[in-house]
């Protein structure tokens, strides 16, 4: 039976950060761990984590975590688009009926991803995402009638964003009490703030 796959994405350099955000602390142990095991006892499976950048040094920050993929794109600098093909590349036709697309630097608790999760089996609509007073939010959950399109994607284009913009009408948006969903780790500032509000253990 296709289940809900994962794809987190962590292949970047974190230059605006000035440091590995994979790497950064987060809810005692890394943003990188945290995430992956979120992501794992919410039962995504397949669950695809996308490494660039120092990807030996992060792979084992995955270990011991079960069922989980890692896959490294080789051309990281490229941007995040090539890391979505690279994951999606990973996968075997029908091994996901959804895919759900997370950031590192886009932690989520349990919960959140939960909820998302239901909301995308109740309903089985073409994209499933968070939002907060009306702005969207991660992580978004894709059918897999929208693969082909993923695999075209490039950063010229503008990614993933193009998909979902094309199919904005065919989006279930999932209101969320607090910003947590919309909470994305951009830069230092971003992640002190962050971090004061979700991620301390």
């Amino acid at each position: 039976m296709c289940s809900t796959g994962a794809l987190l994405l962590a292949a970047g350099e974190s230059r605006r950060m000035g440091e590995m955000k994979a790497l950064l602390p987060w809810q005692g142990t890394t943003l990188l761990r945290y995430q992956a095991s979120t992501l794992q006892r919410a039962g995504l499976s397949p669950l695809v984590v996308v490494l660039g950048h120092r990807a030996k040094e992060l792979e084992g920050q995955l270990a011991g975590i079960p069922g989980v993929k890692p896959v490294v794109n080789a051309n990281y600098a490229q941007g995040r688009s090539g890391s979505i093909k690279a994951g999606l590349s990973a996968l075997k036709p029908c091994e996901a009926e959804a895919l759900l697309v997370l950031g590192v630097d886009q932690p989520r608790r349990a919960g959140t991803v939960e909820r998302v999760i239901k909301e995308r089996q109740r309903l089985r609509p073409l994209i499933t995402a968070p939002a907060h007073r009306g702005r969207g939010g991660h992580p978004i959950i894709l059918s897999c009638q929208l693969m082909g399109e993923l695999m075209a994607i490039s950063e010229e284009e503008q990614g993933l964003k193009a998909v979902t913009r094309r199919h904005r009408g065919e989006t279930h948006w999932v209101e969320m009490e607090d910003d947590e969903a919309l909470l994305d780790l951009n830069s230092k500032e971003e992640y002190l703030r962050g971090f004061a509000r979700f991620g301390e253990a």
